[in-house]
């Protein structure tokens, strides 16, 4: 969701309709209180499903063993069938965990609207297909009921995916890395100061005749104390 189409609405819609179904609802939160969330549920949906206000590590973790619930050959167990829906707030996060949570669904939804009126825009990737999308017009009463109103068909054709489309890491840069014309000529003709060139080279290496050399002449002071066979003995070491 967004700023401007908030999806907690939603959610909690969503919670209800499986409540009311008798399917057992679990409610792992990191963000409300299990009092704000509760809210504006009647007694009859509130006494179906449970709460649990963990922290974001506990939750990540309590996701990870439901993902891996049906990996047991040798459980004669039946399986009990598991879905889990997952709000993100877009805005709050990079677009490293957005990507992140994206590759792992089945069906994302993306909401935004026109005027009063909100609109679910929905993404469906399975397994060797082609994504399909489709555009869901909703209505939200005040008991969390959902009511659907009209929609685009389901379609097939390809639909802009931001995971197939790299991020460019310099987008919100607050300097510019790009050098202009001007700049890049005045770069490529500097010359560093550790750098040779082939002129100081040859200055260096073939000094012409009668060219002045260079002598340092020194005079020991009164106070110099030089031991040829200890001359570090002034550092004290």
């Amino acid at each position: 969701d967004s700023v401007e189409w908030e999806g907690r609405s939603l959610l909690k819609a969503l919670v209800r309709r499986a409540a009311l179904r008798g399917e057992r609802v679990h409610v792992l939160g990191c963000e409300v209180s299990e009092e704000e969330f509760r809210e504006g549920f009647d007694s009859g949906t509130n006494s179906r499903w449970l709460l649990l206000h963990l922290p974001c590590t506990t939750l990540c973790q309590t996701l990870h063993a439901l993902s891996r619930q049906d990996s047991r050959p040798d459980d004669s167990s039946p399986v009990e069938h598991v879905r889990v829906l997952g709000l993100l707030h877009e805005e709050l996060h990079g677009p490293g965990p957005v990507e992140a949570v994206s590759s792992l669904a089945q069906i994302e939804v993306t909401l935004s609207g026109s005027g009063d009126q909100a609109s679910a825009h929905i993404l469906c990737r399975r397994p060797q297909h082609h994504p399909t999308h489709k555009i869901q017009w909703f209505t939200i009463l005040p008991d969390f009921s959902l009511d659907l109103q009209g929609g685009s068909p389901l379609k097939s054709q390809p639909h802009p995916d931001p995971r197939t489309h790299p991020v460019d890491p310099t987008t919100h840069l607050t300097f510019n890395l790009h050098l202009s014309k001007k700049e890049k000529e005045a770069k490529d003709s500097l010359t560093l100061p550790f750098q040779f060139s082939s002129e100081k080279q040859q200055a260096l290496l073939c000094r012409g005749l009668g060219q002045a050399t260079s002598h340092i002449f020194y005079e020991p002071d009164a106070y110099d104390d030089l031991d040829q066979e200890d001359p570090d003995d002034d550092l004290d070491i």
